[in-house]
């Protein structure tokens, strides 16, 4: 479909996509088997100009915003989810100072990452999953600082981020009305990551956990105030769950490729399978499943970009539709391919096992429906 991008997206679009096919594409079975960070390709991706598409030009961006990124998030998980999340998730991690940085921290780090420094969001705890006002991680103050103590689980980039937004309960009395967002950075005494995470997919991306161990961390490192934090995280998530509708709308994308060449190709009773009307309507069903979880991902997208602020309904609509859409998909995806589907020397059911997580992680499905629930509610008292 046309979606009516404009000259620079289009640019965008085509350059990511080239990058996808002859950088990614011939490396997906290794960096799935091993389970490295794609440093190699992440510097590609910088070198490239695409971190800088998200990024105001203050900050030596291109001034776009999260439409830019859905497009190069699509086009790199069409090839691989695991390593598109490199760049999908220091997108999650830096949308925090954007939102809420004052100047001094958005030229600081925006500039960094525009130029390709990889960045983490730390909210995710072990009791704190959907559920994330139940956080136990604290940051005392002392003076001019805080002390963090605690852990982080689930970390998409930890360890290999040198930027975090980690969220912490400064006042625990006040429940999630005590929670406050700080930049935290590698190195820093007292942070440290745990063991690196043996996934099921994505398994080009690194999952670690953050552990903090009185952690000094000085006040100027806050974003927006104490107490804050918790609605810096709703507000960034509202405006990043577009990026796993599209890795998702990628992902499902990529199976969809792999189908219409497969179908052409395997023969069965002495046609190609492409021939048999049941193949046909599972391809048909699954083309239009993922033109309509694109369409949805662009305008809320583009509703964001437009400076909406109610858009929470959206955001959790195009994430848990393009999530569903990408799990049957690629199911569907192994059953066309029959027993080779089932084999790793053929490409979708890497494609599945990294289509599970668009339905769990940055908010399950099932919250995100509750999402969407309230707001209806909410707009039809």
């Amino acid at each position: 479909m046309e979606y009516f991008f404009t000259e620079k997206q289009q640019i965008i679009r085509d350059l990511t996509r080239r990058i996808a096919e002859e950088k990614i594409a011939p490396v997906v079975k290794e960096f799935d088997e091993t389970g490295a960070f794609p440093w190699e390709i992440v510097r590609t991706l910088a070198k490239s100009d695409l971190f800088r598409v998200f990024i105001p030009e203050d900050y030596d961006g291109l001034g776009g915003g999260v439409m830019e990124m859905a497009i190069v998030t699509e086009e790199l998980s069409r090839i691989c989810g695991g390593i598109a999340l490199g760049y999908a998730a220091t997108g999650l991690g830096s949308m925090p100072i954007l939102l809420f940085g004052n100047e001094a921290q958005k030229k600081e780090y925006m500039t960094r990452v525009a130029n390709g420094t990889v960045a983490a969001f730390a909210l995710t705890e072990a009791s704190a999953g959907s559920d994330a006002s139940n956080m136990t991680t604290t940051a005392t103050r002392d003076g001019d600082y805080y002390i963090l103590n605690g852990v982080k689980q689930w970390i998409t980039n930890g360890g290999e981020a040198d930027i975090y937004t980690v969220i912490a309960m400064t006042d625990k009395k006040k429940g999630s009305r005590g929670a406050t967002a700080f930049i935290v950075e590698k190195g820093t005494p007292g942070f440290t990551f745990g063991k690196k995470e043996d996934k099921m997919g994505i398994r080009a991306s690194t999952t670690r956990e953050l552990i903090f161990d009185n952690c000094r961390v000085h006040k100027d490192q806050i974003l927006a105030r104490p107490g804050m934090g918790y609605i810096v995280a709703l507000r960034t998530l509202d405006r990043t769950r577009p990026g796993v509708g599209a890795q998702a709308v990628g992902i499902a994308q990529g199976a969809l490729d792999a189908c219409l060449k497969y179908t052409k190709e395997r023969e069965q009773f002495g046609q190609p399978i492409a021939n048999f009307q049941v193949i046909q309507h599972m391809l048909a069903d699954m083309a239009t499943q993922i033109e309509a979880a694109r369409a949805l991902v662009y305008a809320t997208a583009r509703m964001i970009d437009s400076g909406a602020e109610d858009i929470s309904k959206e955001s959790a609509m195009c994430k848990y539709f393009a999530g569903d859409v990408c799990m049957k998909v690629t199911t569907d995806a192994v059953q066309i391919f029959g027993g080779y589907g089932y084999m790793k020397e053929y490409p979708v059911e890497k494609m599945m096992r990294d289509a599970k997580i668009t339905q769990i992680y940055e908010g399950t499905n099932q919250i995100q429906r509750n999402v969407v629930a309230q707001n209806l509610w909410k707009k039809n008292k």
